[in-house]
């Protein structure tokens, strides 16, 4: 299915779903397919991702992926005071990326309309390419230091992971390009080889942990992986907000994408999702399933830790100590290709 057809089946079931959203206001789209154009194949190892804005400060905690008309849906509740002006919107590296092209879907009172042309027009403005940058660094730093010991050790590790993940998202929004979830890695090694700083990229490799995981290893982990995905997708009753990323529709996007990243040579890049959905499922596991299912799955998981060499709660702040001693590097790398991104504007 190319593109333009994925986004025409979301069109209609938003035009279906609006009137049923208590309070709605708008949606768009958002995440990665705001970045590809429409004659293209959306990739089998993809969603498309759908904003629906409603009013009110609380919007609806309601997350999920589901399949329409052959579709992968990814559907996130927004509140419209989330999106109260272009200045707002500008200055936050996850939401402005959503208004950079035409990605509105619905929007009776045409207020996303103008929100998305204003954000269009400032996007590539420098000052607020370095707010978003300054903003994703922050979050890096903010998310690091509420690590707690008290919670349970996979919390621990997705408390260490995402934030650690952050450090590329500066570079991408340096370089103008989407900072994506799962293929972040992939991402930015590309932006680094196109503007010669591959060293870094090894940097942050490193201080992730997998810079040295071969090939083969990665495989293993993502055999086991896939046993514990099946197992935690099968028992899954709590309602965690990830709770539809564990789930049979999306083991394509978890399972068999990681494993086509092996597949290209790109097993290190792989390792940050499997280790985000590793820890979700022991989540899920030490919540839903029986104690004989927790203890069969528990030392596949710690031996993919221990490969990122992570065991303890210490380990990991050692970790996110060269986390934090490598950000004014990552943040000098974002200023240089800020200088030299030929798409930025004074």
């Amino acid at each position: 299915m190319i593109v333009k057809q994925a986004r025409d089946a979301a069109r209609r079931w938003v035009r279906e779903e609006a009137n049923a959203v208590p309070g709605f206001h708008g949606a768009y789209f958002a995440g990665s397919a705001n970045w590809l154009p429409d004659d293209v194949s959306l990739p089998a190892t993809s969603d498309l991702d759908i904003n629906m804005v409603v009013t009110g400060s609380n919007a609806p905690n309601k997350r999920g992926k589901f399949i329409y008309r052959g579709v992968l849906l990814e559907v996130t509740y927004l509140s419209l005071d989330q999106l109260r002006s272009p200045e707002l919107v500008l200055s936050h590296y996850h939401l402005a990326g959503g208004f950079r092209t035409p990605s509105v879907i619905l929007d009776p009172s045409g207020q996303l309309t103008e929100l998305q042309a204003a954000v269009a027009r400032g996007f590539a403005k420098r000052h607020w390419v370095s707010r978003r940058c300054a903003h994703a660094r922050d979050r890096v730093l903010e998310q690091l230091a509420a690590l707690n010991e008290s919670d349970p050790f996979y919390d621990q590790v997705l408390g260490w992971l995402f934030p650690t993940g952050v450090t590329t998202h500066v570079l991408l929004v340096a370089g103008l390009r989407n900072p994506t979830v799962r293929q972040r890695y992939v991402a930015t090694r590309e932006l680094l080889a196109e503007y010669s700083h591959l060293d870094l990229y090894e940097a942050l490799l490193e201080v992730l942990g997998c810079a040295r995981m071969s090939p083969a290893r990665a495989e293993q982990h993502l055999a086991v992986l896939a046993d514990v995905f099946d197992a935690a997708s099968a028992v899954i009753r709590t309602p965690f907000p990830f709770a539809s990323d564990i789930s049979r529709i999306a083991r394509p996007v978890a399972i068999d994408g990681s494993g086509e990243l092996i597949e290209r040579g790109l097993h290190r890049e792989a390792v940050f999702w499997m280790v985000a959905t590793y820890s979700r499922c022991q989540k899920v596991l030490h919540h839903d399933a029986p104690m004989e299912v927790r203890d069969r799955f528990e030392p596949g998981y710690r031996q993919l830790l221990e490969d990122l060499g992570i065991s303890s709660f210490a380990d990991l702040q050692r970790r996110t100590e060269r986390v934090v001693g490598l950000l004014p590097q990552v943040w000098q790398a974002s200023e240089a290709i800020m200088t030299t991104n030929p798409e930025i504007e004074d």
